[in-house]
Protein backbone atom coordinates (compact mmCIF):
# COMPACT_ATOMS: atom_id res chain seq x y z
CA UNK A 1 0.00 0.00 0.00
CA UNK A 2 3.39 2.45 1.07
CA UNK A 3 4.09 2.38 -2.44
CA UNK A 4 0.83 2.78 -4.53
CA UNK A 5 0.64 5.65 -2.48
CA UNK A 6 4.09 6.64 -3.57
CA UNK A 7 3.29 6.32 -6.75
CA UNK A 8 -0.44 8.54 -6.41
CA UNK A 9 1.42 11.05 -4.80
CA UNK A 10 4.19 11.24 -7.61
CA UNK A 11 1.32 11.23 -10.51
CA UNK A 12 -0.67 13.74 -8.83
CA UNK A 13 1.93 16.42 -8.30
CA UNK A 14 4.72 15.59 -10.64
CA UNK A 15 2.36 14.14 -13.91
CA UNK A 16 -0.74 15.73 -13.29
CA UNK A 17 -1.56 16.38 -16.85
CA UNK A 18 -0.53 14.57 -20.06
CA UNK A 19 -1.83 16.30 -23.18
CA UNK A 20 1.05 18.08 -24.65
CA UNK A 21 3.47 16.07 -26.33
CA UNK A 22 6.07 16.90 -24.21
CA UNK A 23 3.75 16.09 -21.32
CA UNK A 24 3.28 13.27 -22.41
CA UNK A 25 7.11 11.97 -23.21
CA UNK A 26 7.45 13.12 -19.54
CA UNK A 27 5.66 11.09 -18.25
CA UNK A 28 5.86 7.36 -20.54
CA UNK A 29 10.18 8.01 -19.35
CA UNK A 30 8.75 7.77 -15.70
CA UNK A 31 6.67 4.46 -16.67
CA UNK A 32 9.30 2.78 -18.58
CA UNK A 33 11.15 3.14 -14.95
CA UNK A 34 8.19 1.97 -12.91
CA UNK A 35 7.33 -0.77 -14.93
CA UNK A 36 11.08 -2.30 -15.14
CA UNK A 37 11.15 -2.08 -11.34
CA UNK A 38 7.76 -3.95 -11.34
CA UNK A 39 9.58 -7.09 -13.50
CA UNK A 40 7.46 -5.64 -16.52
CA UNK A 41 9.66 -4.80 -20.09
CA UNK A 42 7.74 -2.35 -21.69
CA UNK A 43 8.02 -0.54 -25.28
CA UNK A 44 6.79 1.93 -27.26
CA UNK A 45 4.01 1.73 -30.46
CA UNK A 46 3.75 4.75 -32.52
CA UNK A 47 1.52 5.12 -35.13
CA UNK A 48 2.50 7.65 -37.73
CA UNK A 49 2.08 11.77 -37.44
CA UNK A 50 -1.55 10.85 -38.90
CA UNK A 51 -3.20 9.45 -35.79
CA UNK A 52 0.16 10.60 -33.39
CA UNK A 53 -0.81 8.25 -30.91
CA UNK A 54 2.54 6.53 -28.84
CA UNK A 55 1.31 3.58 -26.77
CA UNK A 56 3.39 1.77 -24.02
CA UNK A 57 3.42 -1.83 -24.27
CA UNK A 58 4.49 -4.17 -21.61
CA UNK A 59 4.16 -8.02 -22.80
CA UNK A 60 3.82 -9.73 -26.29
CA UNK A 61 0.25 -8.87 -27.64
CA UNK A 62 1.13 -11.36 -30.15
CA UNK A 63 1.42 -14.60 -27.59
CA UNK A 64 -0.93 -12.54 -24.81
CA UNK A 65 -4.26 -13.95 -24.53
CA UNK A 66 -5.63 -11.29 -21.76
CA UNK A 67 -5.05 -7.48 -21.76
CA UNK A 68 -5.20 -4.86 -19.22
CA UNK A 69 -5.51 -1.33 -20.20
CA UNK A 70 -5.54 1.95 -19.09
CA UNK A 71 -5.58 5.38 -21.28
CA UNK A 72 -2.49 8.14 -20.11
CA UNK A 73 -4.11 11.15 -21.77
CA UNK A 74 -5.39 13.84 -19.75
CA UNK A 75 -8.31 15.93 -21.30
CA UNK A 76 -9.04 19.93 -21.72
CA UNK A 77 -11.29 21.77 -19.42
CA UNK A 78 -15.40 21.81 -19.96
CA UNK A 79 -17.60 24.27 -19.26
CA UNK A 80 -20.06 21.41 -17.54
CA UNK A 81 -19.38 18.18 -16.20
CA UNK A 82 -18.25 14.96 -18.61
CA UNK A 83 -21.41 13.38 -16.83
CA UNK A 84 -21.42 9.28 -16.78
CA UNK A 85 -24.35 7.01 -16.02
CA UNK A 86 -23.52 3.59 -16.99
CA UNK A 87 -26.59 2.29 -16.46
CA UNK A 88 -28.78 5.03 -17.21
CA UNK A 89 -28.21 5.66 -20.59
CA UNK A 90 -31.36 7.88 -20.81
CA UNK A 91 -29.91 10.29 -18.20
CA UNK A 92 -26.78 9.98 -20.32
CA UNK A 93 -28.13 10.81 -23.09
CA UNK A 94 -30.65 13.56 -22.08
CA UNK A 95 -27.70 15.18 -20.00
CA UNK A 96 -25.17 15.51 -22.99
CA UNK A 97 -28.19 16.41 -25.52
CA UNK A 98 -28.63 19.55 -22.62
CA UNK A 99 -24.74 20.25 -22.57
CA UNK A 100 -24.84 20.41 -26.23
CA UNK A 101 -28.02 22.39 -26.93
CA UNK A 102 -26.89 25.03 -24.09
CA UNK A 103 -23.71 25.90 -26.09
CA UNK A 104 -25.75 26.26 -29.04
CA UNK A 105 -27.94 28.82 -27.26
CA UNK A 106 -24.67 30.70 -25.80
CA UNK A 107 -23.30 30.71 -29.45
CA UNK A 108 -26.84 31.97 -30.53
CA UNK A 109 -27.14 34.49 -27.62
CA UNK A 110 -23.95 36.11 -28.03
CA UNK A 111 -24.13 36.39 -32.19
CA UNK A 112 -27.33 38.42 -31.57
CA UNK A 113 -26.25 40.33 -28.80
CA UNK A 114 -23.41 41.53 -31.61
CA UNK A 115 -25.06 41.78 -34.41
CA UNK A 116 -28.35 43.58 -33.22
CA UNK A 117 -26.73 46.31 -31.94
CA UNK A 118 -25.11 46.81 -35.03
CA UNK A 119 -28.17 46.51 -37.09
CA UNK A 120 -26.26 43.28 -38.88
CA UNK A 121 -28.17 40.68 -39.96
CA UNK A 122 -26.30 39.06 -42.03
CA UNK A 123 -23.68 38.89 -39.63
CA UNK A 124 -25.75 36.87 -37.15
CA UNK A 125 -25.21 33.27 -38.62
CA UNK A 126 -21.97 33.16 -39.44
CA UNK A 127 -20.94 34.76 -36.44
CA UNK A 128 -23.35 31.80 -35.11
CA UNK A 129 -21.61 29.31 -36.82
CA UNK A 130 -18.22 30.57 -35.69
CA UNK A 131 -19.21 30.89 -32.13
CA UNK A 132 -20.95 27.05 -32.17
CA UNK A 133 -17.98 25.28 -33.68
CA UNK A 134 -15.22 27.53 -31.05
CA UNK A 135 -17.38 26.43 -28.28
CA UNK A 136 -17.11 22.70 -29.76
CA UNK A 137 -13.17 22.75 -30.48
CA UNK A 138 -12.62 24.36 -26.72
CA UNK A 139 -14.25 21.47 -25.36
CA UNK A 140 -11.82 19.25 -27.54
CA UNK A 141 -8.44 20.96 -27.47
CA UNK A 142 -8.67 23.64 -25.10
CA UNK A 143 -6.91 24.83 -22.05
CA UNK A 144 -5.71 21.47 -19.89
CA UNK A 145 -8.20 20.74 -17.22
CA UNK A 146 -5.34 20.62 -14.42
CA UNK A 147 -7.12 18.04 -11.89
CA UNK A 148 -7.20 14.35 -13.30
CA UNK A 149 -7.40 12.22 -10.44
CA UNK A 150 -10.26 10.25 -11.25
CA UNK A 151 -9.75 10.46 -15.17
CA UNK A 152 -7.85 9.21 -15.74
CA UNK A 153 -4.88 8.67 -12.79
CA UNK A 154 -6.60 6.53 -11.77
CA UNK A 155 -6.58 3.89 -14.10
CA UNK A 156 -2.71 4.66 -14.58
CA UNK A 157 -2.35 3.53 -10.77
CA UNK A 158 -4.67 0.73 -10.92
CA UNK A 159 -2.77 -0.82 -13.97
CA UNK A 160 0.87 -0.39 -12.16
CA UNK A 161 -0.66 -1.51 -8.84
CA UNK A 162 -1.47 -4.42 -11.25
CA UNK A 163 1.90 -4.81 -12.30
CA UNK A 164 3.23 -5.21 -9.34
CA UNK A 165 0.55 -7.74 -7.64
CA UNK A 166 0.35 -10.14 -10.80
CA UNK A 167 3.43 -12.09 -11.47
CA UNK A 168 4.81 -11.53 -15.11
CA UNK A 169 2.98 -13.44 -17.81
CA UNK A 170 3.66 -14.02 -21.54
CA UNK A 171 -0.32 -14.75 -21.15
CA UNK A 172 -0.52 -10.83 -19.61
CA UNK A 173 -0.09 -8.12 -21.60
CA UNK A 174 -0.94 -4.44 -20.20
CA UNK A 175 -1.01 -1.17 -22.56
CA UNK A 176 -1.43 2.24 -21.52
CA UNK A 177 -3.39 4.08 -24.14
CA UNK A 178 -2.86 7.15 -25.85
CA UNK A 179 -5.48 9.68 -26.83
CA UNK A 180 -8.54 8.43 -25.21
CA UNK A 181 -10.00 12.26 -25.64
CA UNK A 182 -8.83 12.14 -29.23
CA UNK A 183 -12.16 9.69 -30.11
CA UNK A 184 -10.12 6.88 -29.07
CA UNK A 185 -7.32 7.07 -31.73
CA UNK A 186 -4.99 5.40 -29.17
CA UNK A 187 -6.86 1.70 -28.60
CA UNK A 188 -8.07 2.07 -32.63
CA UNK A 189 -4.34 1.88 -33.50
CA UNK A 190 -3.68 -0.89 -31.52
CA UNK A 191 -6.65 -2.30 -32.85
CA UNK A 192 -5.26 -2.14 -36.51
CA UNK A 193 -1.60 -3.24 -35.47
CA UNK A 194 -2.71 -6.41 -33.48
CA UNK A 195 -5.61 -7.67 -35.26
CA UNK A 196 -5.69 -11.24 -33.77
CA UNK A 197 -5.29 -10.25 -30.13
CA UNK A 198 -8.02 -7.35 -30.69
CA UNK A 199 -10.84 -10.27 -32.11
CA UNK A 200 -10.21 -12.63 -30.00
CA UNK A 201 -7.97 -11.96 -26.49
CA UNK A 202 -10.40 -10.47 -23.48
CA UNK A 203 -9.22 -7.04 -22.74
CA UNK A 204 -9.77 -5.10 -19.39
CA UNK A 205 -10.10 -1.50 -19.59
CA UNK A 206 -9.42 0.84 -16.30
CA UNK A 207 -10.74 3.82 -16.95
CA UNK A 208 -12.40 6.31 -14.16
CA UNK A 209 -11.60 3.92 -11.21
CA UNK A 210 -11.28 6.51 -8.01
CA UNK A 211 -14.07 8.44 -6.93
CA UNK A 212 -17.12 6.01 -5.74
CA UNK A 213 -17.23 2.88 -4.11
CA UNK A 214 -18.81 0.68 -6.57
CA UNK A 215 -16.94 -0.75 -8.37
CA UNK A 216 -18.45 -1.93 -11.55
CA UNK A 217 -17.41 -4.72 -13.66
CA UNK A 218 -18.94 -4.56 -17.64
CA UNK A 219 -18.42 -7.32 -19.87
CA UNK A 220 -19.49 -6.53 -23.43
CA UNK A 221 -22.36 -8.37 -25.03
CA UNK A 222 -20.13 -11.46 -26.19
CA UNK A 223 -18.33 -11.91 -23.41
CA UNK A 224 -21.33 -12.52 -21.44
CA UNK A 225 -21.61 -15.45 -22.83
CA UNK A 226 -18.63 -17.07 -21.29
CA UNK A 227 -19.42 -18.51 -18.36
CA UNK A 228 -16.00 -19.15 -17.17
CA UNK A 229 -15.43 -15.47 -17.19
CA UNK A 230 -18.06 -14.89 -15.03
CA UNK A 231 -17.64 -17.01 -12.59
CA UNK A 232 -13.91 -16.55 -12.31
CA UNK A 233 -15.11 -12.46 -12.18
CA UNK A 234 -17.54 -13.45 -9.16
CA UNK A 235 -14.94 -15.35 -7.36
CA UNK A 236 -11.90 -12.71 -7.89
CA UNK A 237 -14.04 -9.88 -6.54
CA UNK A 238 -15.78 -10.04 -3.57
CA UNK A 239 -17.88 -7.65 -1.71
CA UNK A 240 -16.03 -5.57 0.83
CA UNK A 241 -16.56 -3.49 3.50
CA UNK A 242 -15.15 -0.23 1.65
CA UNK A 243 -15.63 -1.05 -1.87
CA UNK A 244 -18.50 -2.74 -3.55
CA UNK A 245 -17.56 -4.75 -6.67
CA UNK A 246 -20.78 -5.24 -9.21
CA UNK A 247 -20.11 -7.71 -11.98
CA UNK A 248 -23.06 -6.23 -14.78
CA UNK A 249 -23.88 -8.92 -16.77
CA UNK A 250 -27.22 -8.32 -17.77
CA UNK A 251 -29.10 -5.05 -18.61
CA UNK A 252 -28.59 -2.19 -20.77
CA UNK A 253 -25.30 -0.82 -20.58
CA UNK A 254 -22.97 2.04 -21.58
CA UNK A 255 -19.69 3.04 -21.06
CA UNK A 256 -17.99 5.28 -23.39
CA UNK A 257 -14.13 4.41 -23.37
CA UNK A 258 -11.55 2.33 -25.11
CA UNK A 259 -12.64 -0.67 -24.79
CA UNK A 260 -15.12 -0.45 -27.23
CA UNK A 261 -12.57 -1.00 -29.92
CA UNK A 262 -11.96 -4.56 -29.08
CA UNK A 263 -14.54 -7.58 -29.18
CA UNK A 264 -14.35 -9.35 -26.15
CA UNK A 265 -13.61 -6.95 -23.10
CA UNK A 266 -14.46 -5.64 -19.25
CA UNK A 267 -14.97 -2.04 -18.57
CA UNK A 268 -13.94 -1.14 -14.92
CA UNK A 269 -14.80 1.97 -13.53
CA UNK A 270 -16.01 3.15 -10.39
CA UNK A 271 -19.04 5.13 -9.39
CA UNK A 272 -21.38 6.42 -7.13
CA UNK A 273 -25.11 5.83 -5.96
CA UNK A 274 -27.84 7.45 -6.37
CA UNK A 275 -31.82 6.82 -5.84
CA UNK A 276 -33.94 7.68 -8.82
CA UNK A 277 -30.39 8.09 -11.12
CA UNK A 278 -28.43 4.63 -10.59
CA UNK A 279 -25.09 4.97 -10.70
CA UNK A 280 -22.80 7.48 -11.83
CA UNK A 281 -19.50 9.17 -12.19
CA UNK A 282 -19.25 12.90 -11.28
CA UNK A 283 -16.86 16.16 -11.99
CA UNK A 284 -14.61 15.09 -14.80
CA UNK A 285 -12.78 17.25 -16.89
CA UNK A 286 -13.53 19.80 -14.11
CA UNK A 287 -11.06 21.30 -10.80
CA UNK A 288 -13.73 18.87 -8.74
CA UNK A 289 -11.79 16.20 -10.12
CA UNK A 290 -9.42 15.31 -7.11
CA UNK A 291 -10.22 12.03 -5.40
CA UNK A 292 -8.68 8.66 -6.17
CA UNK A 293 -9.37 6.42 -3.75
CA UNK A 294 -6.38 4.24 -2.57
CA UNK A 295 -9.09 1.39 -1.14
CA UNK A 296 -10.64 1.16 -4.87
CA UNK A 297 -6.80 0.63 -6.39
CA UNK A 298 -5.96 -2.41 -3.93
CA UNK A 299 -9.44 -3.95 -4.44
CA UNK A 300 -8.68 -3.84 -8.28
CA UNK A 301 -5.34 -5.05 -7.78
CA UNK A 302 -5.77 -7.80 -5.71
CA UNK A 303 -9.08 -8.95 -7.63
CA UNK A 304 -6.63 -9.30 -10.74
CA UNK A 305 -4.47 -10.98 -8.86
CA UNK A 306 -7.03 -13.61 -8.22
CA UNK A 307 -8.69 -13.56 -11.65
CA UNK A 308 -6.49 -13.68 -13.74
CA UNK A 309 -4.85 -17.18 -12.71
CA UNK A 310 -8.67 -17.91 -12.46
CA UNK A 311 -9.37 -16.92 -15.79
CA UNK A 312 -6.06 -18.72 -17.64
CA UNK A 313 -6.54 -22.08 -15.39
CA UNK A 314 -10.51 -22.28 -17.22
CA UNK A 315 -9.11 -21.10 -20.46
CA UNK A 316 -6.51 -24.19 -20.65
CA UNK A 317 -9.30 -26.31 -19.42
CA UNK A 318 -11.54 -25.15 -22.10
Amino acid sequence: MESIERLKEYLLTIHPVRKSGYQKEEFRKWLAGELRRSGWRSHEERYGKFNGSVNVVAGDPEKATVFLCAHYDTASRMLTPNFVSPTNVAAHIIYHFAAAMGMVILALLVSFAVSFPLDQPALMLPLFVILALGLLWVSVYGPANRSNANGNTSGVLALLAIAKALPHSRQVCLVFLDNNERNLLGASAFRKKHPGAASSALFFNFDCVGDGENLLLMPSKLSRWDEALLTALEEAFPDGAAVHPRVLAQGLVYYPSDHRKFKFHVAVCACRHLAGLGYYIPWLRTRRDTRLSLDNITAIAEGMARFVPLYLAGEKEG
